[in-house]
């Protein structure tokens, strides 16, 4: 599904819940910052302890996503994160080329391909299936602020 328009797009936002019975809470929010653009911010709280903090920047009128950083901590640690920041040199990512996902050991560093994340539609469902269905191994985590 491409990416819709902002009220459409706020309905999927806010209706997650719906979509996801393991979701606790979200603090989820959609808001203009300019004729065409917005940004979402905020955290959907899944059980076991998880949550998925959210920030993308949208372009409606190109309806796209131009920018994203999703982080997932698992009892107040970051375990992984997602993040379309290219590495050309990294060959294994190329299948996905530039969404990849930072996990453990060293999270910093190890890099995975990260299907069904796009610019061209949204992420989000897929981003909780994802988190619910694997969370990432323990090895690595980082204190969130770090």
């Amino acid at each position: 599904m491409p990416i819709p328009d902002f009220e459409a797009y706020g309905l999927l936002v806010y209706s997650l819940a719906e979509r996801h019975p393991r979701i606790k809470a979200s603090t989820l929010v959609l808001a203009r910052i300019g004729r065409t653009l917005a940004k979402l911010e905020g955290q959907v709280e899944l059980e076991g302890d998880l949550l998925l903090d959210v920030w993308e920047l949208i372009d409606f009128n190109a309806g796209r996503i131009l920018n994203y950083s999703y982080e997932v901590y698992q009892a107040g640690e970051k375990i992984a994160w997602y993040d379309p920041f290219e590495h050309p040199h990294i060959p294994e990512l190329a299948s996905t080329h530039p969404h990849h996902k930072h996990i453990g050991p060293d999270v910093k560093h190890n890099r995975v391909p990260a299907p069904g994340l796009s610019f061209d539609a949204p992420n989000l469902d897929v981003l909780i299936e994802q988190v619910q269905e694997e969370p990432p191994p323990d090895a690595g985590r980082q204190v969130r602020g770090e």
